[in-house]
């Protein structure tokens, strides 16, 4: 860092007043004989004049109190030309401000000073460059080695020398380290309420915390995600540096705002491999409730969920309005069986999230999923519906899924529940929906579930699809014309016929709750008897027909 104090040595010209702030640092030479040449200043100068413009002791005055005011860092005043020395008013002025005056003789060119100062400023911000650059190879090294977002805040933190945080962009702590001097926890607050807060003002700028006792020791940083639009929106994560003593060098700003590339690369392979993961997730989840895979090749999609023995399902159906609150559900879910540390695979099916999780004993397994969904509950504006099923081997997890489903729409078609029932549903609600659902001959399940739903079907031809899903929409929002017309997107009125339409082709009234339960049943059913193999089926007595809610021991599973 360049200083009026080597610079006066170096060139060895006497100081003429602000001995005490000859430490300041320089930041470039400018030479100008306008009598204001504040406009074309920036501030941190070494401002050279031979004062040709400056005649009387007002204007000399003046000119000091002006370059002072506009932060420069000093003067060097020319003496030879239109002064013989520097003016006592210029010098007067500049002692009462403590600004410094360096005294250029006539034999000293204003070349020479900028050659010199010039030379020491490009030598510096040389150095300062190959700095930055090993700075930036050693992140860069972090991320290629996937070490991690704590690995890369924690390097920040010893190259700036203090406390580094990784905020999302609403303010929430994600990753921190403390370098020697930590931050208190109010102050941590503070500058996440402060994030927060700009969030909602949608502003996305680089900005120093408000906070006093951080001064110039503090600096926030907006990581932009690569799809942020140009007209605004919130930044995708903040990074914010505090450095434990002294303010933020040139070093440590470059540092960081290279950094910066660094975090949001590593956000962005965080985003890619979760996204990756989800979708896998997505279609082991919708293969195993379509019945396209099970057994030995179900269990092997499984194990790299950490899903190898036994599974059992957690099915959470959400209750908050709009469908934006299925994918906010998914990952309290997620997060939740990260603070349990429960390996397991979270994806939607539908309106629904599921979870495949590591099977237990049942009371064990119960308290779990009561766990995991009372910290969904504390996340969610109202508490979702949910079922657990029993643990099963990992070829058999639909038999999980649908018996978890099954046991959570049972518990609704029942009715109000009382403030003393378990947030969560087991196959102990199944009641005797259990007997129709246990069936071991696929057969009389299919049969059974047809002499429902085929009316539907084969009497209105294409259409009978269009009634199939209405039916359906209809009993889940538990004969709600509203809440079904809305998951449908289509006019109560419309809705009204289609289930007219349906009452018609079986003769079933589905202002019964005995008929809607039936309709249920069927359609819950005939979800069960996909793939199962039939009595013609050569392949039916190596499988044999296993029922979702059969014996748990025949399934491989437990009992309390």
């Amino acid at each position: 860092m360049l200083t009026l104090r080597d610079l006066a040595r170096e060139l060895d010209v006497p100081v003429r007043s602000g001995e005490e702030q000859l430490d300041v640092p320089v930041r470039w030479v400018h030479i100008s004989e306008l009598e204001d040449p504040t406009p074309w200043l920036s501030g941190g100068e070494l401002l050279l004049t031979t004062g040709l413009g400056l005649s009387t002791d007002e204007g000399q005055r003046a000119f000091v109190e002006a370059v002072a005011d506009h932060g420069l860092a000093g003067l060097g005043f020319g003496v030879g030309f239109a002064h013989e020395r520097v003016p006592d008013a210029m010098l007067e002025a500049a002692r009462e401000r403590g600004f410094p005056i360096l005294e250029i003789p006539y034999e000293l060119p204003f070349i020479a000073v900028t050659e010199k100062a010039f030379t020491r400023l490009v030598n510096e911000q040389y150095a300062v460059l190959q700095r930055s650059i090993a700075a930036q190879e050693r992140l860069q090294r972090i991320v290629l080695s996937e070490r991690g977002l704590d690995a890369i805040v924690a390097a920040i933190a010893a190259l700036v020398g203090g406390t580094t945080f990784v905020f999302d962009g609403r303010g929430e702590l994600q990753s921190s380290h403390t370098f020697r001097r930590a931050i208190e926890e109010p102050v941590r607050r503070q500058i996440g309420q402060e994030l927060a807060d700009r969030a909602r003002r949608g502003e996305r700028r680089v900005f120093v915390p408000s906070d006093p006792d951080l001064g110039p020791r503090a600096l926030a940083l907006p990581i932009l995600a690569a799809d942020t639009s140009e007209r605004g929106g919130v930044p995708q994560a903040w990074l914010v540096a505090v450095k434990d003593t002294g303010g933020l060098s040139e070093l440590d700003r470059l540092v960081l705002h290279q950094a910066v590339t660094v975090v949001a690369l590593e956000l962005l392979r965080h985003r890619v491999a979760d996204t990756t993961e989800r979708r896998l997730a997505g279609d082991v989840l919708k293969a195993l409730v379509a019945g396209e895979t099970d057994g030995a090749e179900l269990t092997r999609r499984l194990q790299p969920f950490g899903l190898g023995g036994e599974v059992t399902a957690l099915v959470v159906q959400t209750t908050a309005p709009g469908g934006t609150s299925v994918a906010a559900c998914e990952a309290a879910v997620s997060a939740a069986l990260r603070d349990e540390a429960v390996s397991g695979l979270v994806a939607r099916a539908d309106r629904l999230v599921v979870a495949l999780m590591p099977g237990a004993e049942d009371e064990e397994l119960f308290d779990l999923a009561q766990r995991i969904v009372a910290r969904v509950t504390a996340q969610s504006a109202s508490p979702p519906n949910a079922g657990v099923g029993r643990a099963v081997a990992a070829g058999l997890a639909r038999e999980a899924y649908h018996e978890a489903r099954c046991a959570m729409e049972a518990r609704l078609l029942g009715g109000e529940l009382p403030a003393s029932a378990p947030a969560v549903a087991t196959y102990r609600d199944l009641g005797s929906f259990q007997l129709l659902l246990s069936l071991q001959d696929s057969d009389a399940l299919r049969l059974y579930c047809d002499s429902l739903l085929s009316p539907i079907e084969q009497g209105e031809g294409h259409y009978g699809g269009e009634l199939m899903r209405s039916l359906e929409a209809f009993i889940e929002c538990n004969g709600q014309w509203e809440a079904a017309a809305r998951r449908l997107y289509c006019h109560r009125h419309t809705l009204r016929y289609r289930i007219r339409k349906i009452e018609e082709l079986t003769g079933r009234d589905l202002g019964s709750a005995r008929d809607r339960i039936e309709f249920w049943l069927a359609l819950r059913g005939r979800e069960i008897a996909v793939r199962r193999p039939t009595r013609a089926d050569p392949a039916a007595p190596a499988l044999a027909a296993v029922a979702p809610f059969e014996d748990a021991a025949a399934a491989g599973g437990r009992r309390a």
